[in-house]
């Protein structure tokens, strides 16, 4: 895998076409394959988002540029009434129950353990693509996706 901390500036730097090409060909990538490692099919992605919305919010914060980008993820999560104070509020109390971070944490760990190193890289890629939508990857959001390269 690639220096995490040049993947972070390389991911930081692109432009905005770059950057939703380079995403979308990385996250159909993986979920695809993800559905074809777990046993239904469902459990990989959903580990997946979870993990992804927890990479956007590990910072503490959520922007309107973060929230808008995963509201797909948000919707099929907490259903499709949630809009942006919501989503405010339950990631917020999320991040208050640690149990629930630490869960998912543990099930994508797994779920890596099923990959193969480019896979993790893409999926590395994906979480550090999201979370620098503003622009800038937050300390906090780097020790979040680092997490699974241990």
């Amino acid at each position: 895998m690639k220096e995490f901390d040049l993947l972070c500036k390389e991911v930081e730097k692109l432009n905005s076409e770059e950057y939703v090409e380079f995403l979308k060909i990385k996250s159909l990538k993986l979920l695809a394959s993800l559905k074809l490692i777990t046993d239904n099919g469902i459990e990989g992605d959903i580990a997946f988002c979870s993990f992804m919305i927890g990479s956007v919010v590990a910072d503490g914060k959520l922007s309107e540029e973060e929230y808008i980008l995963i509201l797909p993820l948000l919707r099929a999560f907490f259903g499709e009434d949630v809009n942006y104070e919501e989503c405010k509020k339950i990631i917020s109390k999320s991040l208050k129950e640690n149990k629930e971070i630490k869960n998912t944490i543990d099930t994508m760990v797994d779920v890596f353990g099923m990959l193969s190193d480019e896979l993790k890289e893409d999926a590395i890629t994906v979480c550090l693509l999201i979370c620098s939508i503003d622009g800038k990857i937050s300390f906090k959001e780097k020790k979040w996706i680092k997490q699974l390269i241990k």
